[in-house]
């Protein structure tokens, strides 16, 4: 078998001739390829901008990810007594706990009037265990500060925004011990700045403080933040704690489910997407079939100047792997142009209504990386039959045929 002539600069040169003498079919099959890829490209890349609101929107911390709340049900009447922590952080799967308690309280403001409303008496380690930030200005970070929901703040009559920080609110908790029926009340030390609010409309009028921003103790505690060793333990640790009575909520069963939910999101989206880009492969396909049968003559001058049948072939297959390369460049660069111009709309949508940035779509490097490869293997794939019949062609064939 003779061994190919052609070079691949040759080639390559021979192959953007046919660019230059049929460029508008060319412009017009590469247009319909990028269509195609921009479309799986904008799909795809709203499946993933899901998968990542949401996501982000769980997954806050890292701690969070292997932390556990765990309390009792409300019909069985008990109550997580403060002996119960040092038997907690016994267990060799227990890297760390956070009790949580929550009782009835009275806050204030100087130029407000008494709201009855909730505390949640937390420690220090509660923001990082639960995932739990404020949306407005930052987590406590020390004894003399609290957190509110967006929600009391309302219902005071106060604007849920930066203008409420540092100001100064006074707490009156009563703490209920229903083992005797008695009621102890506790105030803050001094009254405590505002350092943070939590912008959410399901969450209770409450207000969130360190236990020692308070005089008194908790009598109990209404749940437990508890951070295992590692993901690992995390089921066995669970299905303990389950044994003792307590309902136990992970953060992390929640990402599952919700980054099974946005997969499949993806995959839905994707194949509409590349329904559009198999109609613009068959549209490549036909034209390099077209291409095929017009170039049929200078396939037959080729081969009688010494060309052999892998150099035709590889000049037909080059022309459409630079085809869809040229259709995967122009796709990505359409999808990632629209994808930004609506990300920007977006945004400027969510922060004039007092929201944050919104990236709705995201394309992660390795897909681009991915897309473009594909495109090239479309080009492949539709320009095979043609190159296999040219690269068949004798020369005596290919000038009666033509």
């Amino acid at each position: 078998m003779a061994s190919n002539t052609l070079r691949f600069k040759e080639l390559l040169s021979l192959s953007f001739r046919t660019f230059r003498t049929k460029p508008q079919r060319a412009f017009l099959t590469i247009m319909g390829m990028s269509i195609g890829i921009a479309t799986v490209l904008l799909l795809v890349s709203l499946g993933y901008g899901l998968q990542y609101i949401l996501i982000g929107k769980l997954m806050t911390t890292e701690d969070s990810l292997v932390t556990m709340e765990i309390s009792y049900p409300t019909e069985s009447n008990l109550l997580i007594e403060p002996s119960y922590l040092d038997k907690l952080k016994s267990y060799p799967d227990v890297a760390e706990i956070s009790p949580v308690a929550q009782f009835p309280c009275e806050i204030s403001a100087p130029d407000t009037s008494k709201l009855l409303a909730d505390v949640r008496i937390i420690e220090p380690s509660y923001f990082r265990l639960s995932g739990t930030l404020p949306t407005v200005g930052k987590a406590i970070t020390d004894g003399n500060g609290t957190v509110v929901s967006s929600q009391m703040l309302v219902a005071l009559g106060l604007k849920a925004d930066e203008t409420i920080l540092g100001k100064l609110f006074s707490l009156k908790v009563y703490y209920q011990d229903s083992s005797t029926n008695s009621t102890t009340e506790a105030d803050s030390n001094a009254p405590v700045p505002v350092q943070g609010i939590i912008s959410d409309d399901a969450m209770a009028p409450t207000a969130i403080v360190f236990s020692n921003a308070l005089t008194g103790t908790p009598p109990f505690y209404r749940s437990i933040l508890v951070k295992a060793k590692n993901v690992d333990v995390l089921e066995g640790l669970r299905n303990k704690l389950m044994n003792e009575g307590f309902i136990v909520s992970a953060k992390i069963d929640l990402i599952t489910q919700a980054r099974k939910i946005t997969n499949i999101i993806t995959i839905v989206l994707g194949v509409f997407g590349i329904t559009a880009l198999v109609v613009s492969a068959i549209g490549m396909f036909n034209t390099m079939l077209v291409g095929f049968l017009e170039r049929i003559y200078e396939v037959g001058i080729l081969k009688s100047i010494g060309a052999t049948d892998g150099d035709v072939r590889n000049l037909f297959l080059l022309e459409a792997c630079l085809m869809g390369l040229m259709g995967g460049a122009g796709g990505v660069i359409i999808g990632l142009i629209i994808g930004q111009i609506f990300n920007y709309g977006l945004t400027l949508i969510s922060t004039r209504f007092g929201g944050t940035s919104l990236n709705l779509f995201v394309s992660p490097i390795w897909f681009i990386g991915l897309i473009m490869g594909f495109s090239v293997l479309i080009g492949l794939i539709s320009g095979w039959w043609p190159a296999h019949r040219a690269a068949g062609l004798s020369p005596k064939e290919a000038f009666t045929k033509s």
